[in-house]
């Protein structure tokens, strides 16, 4: 998941951008409106957070932008205003959300977890499960077989972005895309790498393995058997 987050005080930026990344989500930082805007407008994310006093251009006028464009990503404003037209104003400005600082990481965290799933037109998922291995989205833990898996951040993120593709190959670019928020250069191996240890966790000392490599293309996550698309 890609998150968009407009903040120019650094302590709380650095606070959030912390936070997200152990929780498994791509960040992008921006510290002014200008910048802010450009990332908004020319790039996809999941999800955006946006102050409401920032230099060079107001979040408030970022969301109406951003809006005008007909681009309807959820945004968390956050704000130290606390008033209730301050709170009226943010949200017919095109605001999801209003969180007013200060905040804790777990309330910032369970508002994006919510909004997503209502993006998404999901139920309230938190748990992915196919083939006898289990995520806990909210725990962030991992069972096989009723066994417990320890993963780092990182690696459970490539499973989950695994598992929500089932039976889809997913290239490195989609990978390194998607989990670890930049473009894929054929210098480095990364995600073999990653891949590998996911491997030696999942599918070691199983019957059947989860995680499969598809010469050329990518990879998928599906029974052995099974047909990819």
């Amino acid at each position: 998941m890609r998150v968009l987050l407009i903040e120019d005080d650094h302590t709380i930026a650095n606070f959030i951008v912390k936070g997200l990344k152990e929780a498994g989500y791509c960040v992008d930082l921006a510290v002014d409106g200008i910048e802010g805007l450009d990332l908004a407008l020319n790039n996809n994310y999941d999800i955006k957070i946006v102050d409401i006093m920032l230099p060079k251009l107001d979040g408030l006028s970022i969301i109406e932008k951003v809006r005008e464009q007909k681009i309807e990503t959820p945004v968390i404003i956050l704000s130290a205003k606390r008033s209730i037209d301050d709170r009226v104003k943010g949200l017919q400005s095109g605001g999801d959300d209003y969180l007013i600082k200060p905040f804790s990481f777990s309330e910032l965290l369970a508002r994006i977890q919510a909004h997503l799933r209502r993006s998404n037109n999901t139920v309230e998922t938190t748990s992915l499960t196919l083939h006898g291995l289990s995520l806990d989205l909210l725990a962030r833990t991992v069972t096989r077989e009723e066994k417990k898996i320890d993963l780092q951040p990182k690696e459970f993120a490539l499973l989950e972005y695994l598992m929500r593709n089932a039976g889809h190959i997913v290239s490195k670019t989609m990978i390194m895309e998607r989990v670890w928020n930049y473009n894929f250069d054929p210098q480095t191996n990364v995600v073999e790498a990653r891949i590998s240890k996911l491997r030696e966790k999942i599918d070691k000392n199983f019957d059947t393995s989860l995680i499969h490599t598809i010469r050329g293309l990518g990879y998928v996550f599906k029974k052995e058997n099974d047909s990819v698309s």
